[in-house]
């Protein structure tokens, strides 16, 4: 086994020039630090710079036959494995043009010649140290950035599995509806796909919003929890009064939901789509719905659209107290309604993608059975 006590942790330093007389002082400068390499020509640098221990910085003599330093310093910052090994120039050269080209390429530093081992010793120093520094922020940034993304992806998780387990328990009161919540949870994100090319929807209805959407749109019946068992479960069409406790639903879902968000300390909370579908989706384009006689534009997008979803799937969908009608009187029944119970840009979208809506109804069919 190698023994780690051996391993030359020290920085390397890459002394590229034509002369190896200069390379012989530069490393008897430097060999007590550093570790050294050196290099007579452009292409030697290269290939060392190129290779799997490329130097940690760059001494780099700029008049050399063949390739200049100018030259191997533009090949160096142009690799992405060595763009950001420091460069310090080794010059005779001292007028402003040349200054500025040397900075132009990316040299972080020049030092004129003859050499002064002084300086020679307190620029590779400095900048040994400046770049040890960009590296250990980099690292933090970097870890930075990877642990944001799982804690956001961490986030993400919790809030899906926050929104299925409450559908589920929607789900649990009110067997009869079965697939009712998968299905409608899937034609909203069809619809809504269709509605965010609209010119009055594609705003609102970014592809985050859309899968927010359907993700919160199986808590839209959410509030039936609250719904007594003799009305929620009853075989049978609710009398007036009945009705009216079923229509609760609605704001109960909402007070549901309001009350899981006060929980929360973000101000602006994931759950705040899935109230107002909870809220809205029974209110009517021409304000004769509930709970509050909402109408045209006042009425959410996301409400509007859960409004088409729920009432075709109630359309489709056999009940105890009605059958189940076809998708062709289904779809003529939303047409029917634009302008009265829908939003007509809607229905005009609804009619697009019915015939994706009818592939869905099918994919996930009540043991009570629908019609096709």
């Amino acid at each position: 086994m190698r023994n780690l006590e051996t391993v030359d942790t020290r920085a390397t330093i890459l002394i590229v020039d034509d002369t190896p007389e200069n390379i012989k002082i530069l490393s008897s400068l430097l060999n007590d630090t550093y570790r050294t390499k050196a290099a007579t020509s452009g292409a030697k640098a290269l290939d060392l710079c190129f290779s799997n221990g490329p130097p940690d910085l760059v001494l780099l003599d700029i008049v050399m036959p063949g390739m200049d330093g100018y030259e191997v310093c533009r090949r160096i910052k142009a690799n992405q494995k060595t763009g950001d090994i420091p460069i310090i120039f080794l010059t005779a050269k001292s007028g402003a043009d040349d200054e500025r080209k040397r900075f132009e390429l990316g040299g972080i530093d020049y030092i004129t010649k003859p050499i002064s081992p002084s300086v020679v010793a307190a620029r590779v120093k400095t900048h040994l140290e400046l770049k040890a520094a960009q590296d250990s922020l980099k690292f933090q940034n970097e870890y930075l950035e990877r642990e944001v993304e799982r804690r956001t992806q961490e986030i993400s998780v919790i809030q899906d599995v926050t929104m299925a387990a409450m559908g589920s328990l929607a789900e649990t009161r009110d067997n009869e509806t079965g697939n009712h919540i998968r299905r409608t949870q899937f034609y909203i994100r069809v619809l809504a796909d269709r509605m965010a090319r609209h010119p009055h929807f594609r705003d609102f209805l970014t592809a985050d919003k859309v899968s927010l959407l359907y993700k919160s749109a199986p808590l839209h019946d959410i509030g039936k929890v609250g719904i007594p068992d003799r009305i929620l479960l009853k075989p049978g069409k609710l009398t007036p009064e009945e009705f009216e406790i079923m229509k609760t639903h609605t704001t109960l879902g909402r007070d549901a939901i309001l009350s899981a968000e006060r929980l929360l300390s973000s101000p602006t909370s994931f759950l705040a789509l899935a109230r107002e579908i909870a809220w809205t989706h029974h209110e009517r384009w021409n304000g004769s719905g509930y709970p509050r006689g909402l109408s045209g534009v006042s009425i959410p997008i996301s409400g509007r659209l859960m409004a088409v979803a729920n009432v075709y799937d109630a359309l489709i969908s056999k009940r105890v107290y009605k059958p189940a009608i076809s998708h062709q009187e289904s779809v003529a029944v939303i047409r029917g309604g634009a302008g009265t119970h829908f939003d007509p840009d809607v229905v005009e979208g609804f009619m697009d993608v019915s015939d994706e809506l009818r592939n869905v109804a099918s994919k996930f069919v009540d043991s009570g059975g629908q019609t096709k």
